[in-house]
């Protein structure tokens, strides 16, 4: 049993070799854990997310002089759109062409892409009421290849007309492919005239599987989306060709669709 004498004298001990320059023991190294980093985590700060962008219209306008300066404002957002491209495009230069205050847009608008998306919709709309038109009045029904190949040509060239008259239509076409809040208004856009085509086509591809034939409706829309933005963004092409060209790549394309479907896939 340690005296309290020994026990001062061992103290004594420790510091003299201490102060004669004997290295300290080292610390004992804290014990690595697999939580480490866990822990680590834990500590950092939580990820930003990314805040949603408001798409939608604020104000519906209902009454003739609300609805004046909702199309006003949309009528200057598509000119602007068409001079200046998507990069430039922004809320005061649409102000400034309507002859509007900032106010008076963001009744209606919380910001440019909802602007855009109204835009994009109207498009889309307008492209859609054409080739439903044309499904009623048997587009798609042709006794020959020739025939449905005219067929083609005739809704492509609508179709390409209304993009073209439309203020910066091949603007508003890029811009919903390439912005990813405005996508879906061209992805249900395509689903719309695609499910008209599967139920106009479905009685004479009956031995085509509906997977397959919903694939192959959606391919040809999303075919003739791109030949439309070739025909604008590319003038120097022949614009004829290029629908003519489309026009005989679907044709022939359903013209073998129930001859591959046989086959084992």
């Amino acid at each position: 049993m340690k005296t309290q004498a020994s026990h001062g004298a061992n103290k004594m001990a420790g510091k003299k070799k201490k102060a004669e320059g004997e290295k300290p023991r080292p610390r004992k190294a804290a014990r690595k854990s697999n939580d480490e980093g866990q822990v680590l985590a834990a500590n950092k700060p939580p990820a930003r997310t990314k805040r949603k962008i408001d798409m939608a219209l604020k104000t519906i306008p209902v009454q003739e002089r609300s609805r004046l300066t909702y199309d006003a404002i949309l009528a200057a957002a598509s000119s602007s759109l068409a001079e200046v491209g998507i990069d430039r495009f922004n809320i005061n230069l649409i102000c400034e062409r309507a002859e509007l205050t900032p106010p008076a847009i963001y009744r209606y608008f919380p910001n440019k892409y909802a602007i855009l998306k109204a835009l994009g919709s109207r498009l889309m709309e307008k492209q859609d009421a054409a080739v439903f038109a044309w499904i009623r009045n048997d587009g798609l029904v042709a006794a020959t290849v020739k025939e449905a190949v005219e067929k083609s040509i005739q809704i492509q060239e609508r179709v390409n007309a209304i993009t073209r008259e439309e203020p910066g239509g091949i603007w508003i076409m890029r811009a919903m492919r390439s912005i990813q809040v405005l996508r879906d208004i061209r992805v249900r856009s395509r689903n719309k005239v695609a499910d008209a085509f599967y139920a106009a086509l479905r009685d004479t591809y009956k031995d085509v599987p509906e997977r397959l034939l919903r694939i192959a409706t959606r391919l040809t829309i999303e075919v003739g989306y791109a030949a439309t933005e070739m025909v604008l963004e590319e003038p120097r092409h022949s614009p004829d060709l290029i629908t003519q060209e489309l026009s005989w790549m679907q044709t022939l394309y359903f013209t073998g669709l129930a001859r591959y479907a046989r086959k084992d896939r």
